[in-house]
């Protein structure tokens, strides 16, 4: 029998999760957003929900049918229990989302903007249409009907199908057409002043009857799968002398084959169709989501390449450029300044070419010998950092790349990353079995007269340049030598694989990240016990792991006040008599995804501070390898809280999670300052840091 745990002051992860991906959807009804930007946000929805959906429904469904007792441990409840709430707050954001899409388009319209459905175009239209889908669609379409001698074939995960209710001689069949993922997800109908377009999935059901030559057409819908991804490369048995590489594909492959877990439908659909959908996939009809807007959205993000500037000045953010402005003197080597001073980078604010600026130049340096580096998500167009590291290896210089080929829907991308630099000549190794390697290091070493010069890079955030630009992270590059050998031993460990490493200031999950934050909070418990002064100031995206929930939770009780910025999942609740008093989280969504992660202890000039790839889920604290790098610097480290305090004093995309696990607009008073922390933080950074508080 289970012991029964106080769940009054935590909330379950994935109700959590979807109250973040409520706040999302707020930016798409907030007029201080640019309209194309709220449609933007829409489509940011509901591809954070498939994700959503395939990872943690997924994993929750394998759950349910296999262990009918195991419970959550923040809101005790079974994976069925969780599955049923899940299903009931997705349906109602679902039509919440539809009418902010149809609210969006509405006012889009006003703009010569506007998505049409084909059978509401007049005949000229309707004409090019047809013409197009004769000549550009047809020739690509495989339709089918479903009977004895035709089985319903395997449906991709979220790819679209047409599905058809058809009857011929007073018989009802099924037909279904894959729509081709080769074709463009819109087709654009001529306007001289209009942007108007129509989908193709519906150009193709308005011509079913076309298709299907001989049946009668009864009911058409839009129809797509989504498919468990609870599938990892160390889920499957690796055999002696396989190619690793070689066994993440075949992984990849069996992916496409997990059980469904939800169905997605755009249009009308009957009863009978209802029924035939739940038999074939074998889902009740709770996991079935009917949506009066287009299912696939990620065409939104291109519809801005067809604006004027008039539009683009109305609807969209203004332009952002990362500043290149640092601490490091214009045209001085980020090398040599280094050497002597550490440096700070805030992303988006300021640019990644500065890092690149300090890869370039080790490559170059002859006096480098080894640059070392661990990659998790990189991007999958051209990498500068990646022609760099393969520039290093054929210049003889001793390149290691521990890249992680387990990263989450990134795999097949890492995959052609880790042949590309082993063809380059760099030594190429990948994470541990059982533990996914979400470390963010880069060591460069270098020797001369005096001896080995560390060059150390650590950061909360990937070395990927097009996210660098749109998440906001924090990157620390150092020469302090016992950083350094840190890293060093961070990588001869990685190389034996060997988990339990002894590190004198990074603080190394699985092994002594957990451990030494719990400490931490101790200090300050006890200093609150003595009458010190004490603060906690936290920032990170998400907040699971039950241990240290419960030590915030001591934490306040003794009377330490909490501060807490954490972007999506909360599991600790606020505010609650005599447990979490002391304790206040914020929540910040805006243009830029806050992704940092900073932890502060204490006061002052005595402040501990880290900045670290983690956040504080048990599968960061417990399942990964992840660092966390002590900030010494105090300039630098001002310069963070300062950061942190600007985001708490936001009071236009901030949000105050309340006791009950909703959120709240901050209160605004006669003549407070407006304050949208992101923009503050970018003029700040376009101008040179000035920052007053």
């Amino acid at each position: 029998m289970h012991k029964k745990i106080d769940t009054s002051y935590t909330q379950n992860r994935e109700l959590s999760w979807l109250r973040f991906d409520d706040r999302v959807l707020e930016e798409a009804i907030d007029e201080n957003v640019p309209l194309y930007e709220r449609l933007k946000f829409i489509a940011i929805y509901a591809s954070n929900l498939d994700e959503f959906y395939r990872v943690r429904v997924g994993s929750l469904c394998e759950m349910a049918s296999v262990d009918t007792n195991g419970f959550d441990n923040k809101s005790f409840m079974t994976p069925s229990q969780q599955l049923d709430k899940i299903f009931v707050a997705t349906k109602q954001l679902n039509q919440k989302a539809d009418k902010i899409f149809a609210t969006v388009e509405k006012q889009l319209k006003t703009y010569g903007i506007e998505r049409k459905k084909v059978k509401s175009l007049n005949q000229k239209d309707k004409t090019y249409v047809k013409t197009y889908f004769d000549n550009q669609i047809s020739p690509f379409l495989s339709p089918q009907i479903i009977n004895v001698r035709h089985p319903f074939p395997h449906l991709l995960n979220k790819a679209l199908y047409v599905g058809i209710i058809l009857t011929r001689k007073k018989k009802k069949v099924f037909g279904i057409i894959p729509v081709p993922s080769n074709l463009p997800k819109i087709v654009y109908i001529p306007n001289k002043s209009k942007i108007r377009y129509v989908m193709t999935e519906d150009i193709i059901a308005t011509y079913a009857d076309k298709i299907f030559d001989g049946y009668e057409v009864e009911n058409t819908a839009i129809l797509s799968v989504t498919r468990s991804a609870d599938i990892s490369l160390d889920d499957e048995r690796l055999d002696l002398g396989e190619d690793f590489l070689e066994h993440a594909r075949e992984v990849l492959l069996k992916r496409q084959r997990l059980a469904p877990v939800r169905l997605e439908i755009e249009g009308n659909i009957d009863s009978t169709m209802m029924k035939y959908a739940t038999e074939q996939f074998k889902i009740t009809s709770k996991q079935i989501f009917i949506y009066k807007s287009p299912i696939n959205k990620s065409y939104i993000f291109s519809l801005g390449s067809k604006f004027n500037e008039e539009q683009k000045n109305s609807l969209m953010y203004p332009p952002f450029e990362p500043s290149h402005i640092c601490c490091v003197p214009e045209n001085a080597s980020v090398m040599d300044y280094v050497a002597n001073n550490d440096v700070m980078l805030q992303y988006p604010y300021q640019s990644f070419d500065i890092f690149l600026k300090f890869i370039k130049e080790a490559v170059t340096d002859e006096k480098v010998f080894a640059i070392k580096i661990t990659l998790y998500r990189v991007g999958s167009h051209r990498a500068q950092l990646m022609n760099y590291l393969s520039m290093a290896a054929k210049m003889g210089k001793d390149v290691t790349v521990l890249m992680e080929l387990r990263a989450r829907f990134d795999e097949e991308n890492n995959i052609n990353w880790a042949e590309f630099l082993q063809d380059a000549g760099c030594k190429v190794i990948y994470g541990m079995e059982g533990y996914k390697v979400h470390s963010k290091i880069c060591l460069v070493m270098k020797q001369d007269k005096t001896g080995i010069k560390y060059f150390t890079q650590i950061g909360t955030g990937n070395y990927n340049a097009s996210t660098s630009s749109l998440y906001t992270d924090i990157s620390l590059i150092t020469s302090n030598e016992d950083i350094g050998k840190d890293a060093v031993e961070f990588f001869q460990n990685m190389g034996i694989d060997n988990l339990y490493g002894e590190y004198k200031n990074l603080l190394v999950a699985p092994v002594s990240l957990k451990n030494t934050l719990l400490d931490l909070i101790k200090e300050e418990i006890e200093k609150a016990k003595a009458g010190e002064e004490t603060s906690i100031f936290l920032k990170m995206n998400s907040l699971t792991d039950r241990q240290l929930i419960d030590a915030l939770k001591e934490a306040s009780q003794a009377g330490v006040k909490i501060k807490m910025i954490i972007r999506g999942i909360c599991c600790i609740l606020p505010g609650i008599e005599g447990k979490t008093d002391n304790i206040e989280v914020i929540s910040v969504v805006g243009r830029f995804l806050e992704h940092s992660r900073i932890f502060c202890f204490g006061t002052g000039e005595n402040m501990k501070m880290y900045i670290a790839s983690a956040d504080w889920m048990t599968r960061n604290t417990e399942n990964r390898v992840e660092i966390a790098a002590p900030i010494y610097d105090q300039k630098i480290k001002n310069s963070i809280y300062d950061t942190l305090r600007i985001m708490w004093k936001d009071n236009l995309k901030a949000r105050i999670l309340c006791s009950d696990g909703t959120y709240k607009k901050p209160e605004i008073k006669e003549g407070d300052e407006l304050i949208d922390c992101q923009n503050y933080l970018r003029h700040e950074y376009k101008v040179g840091r000035k920052i007053k508080l």
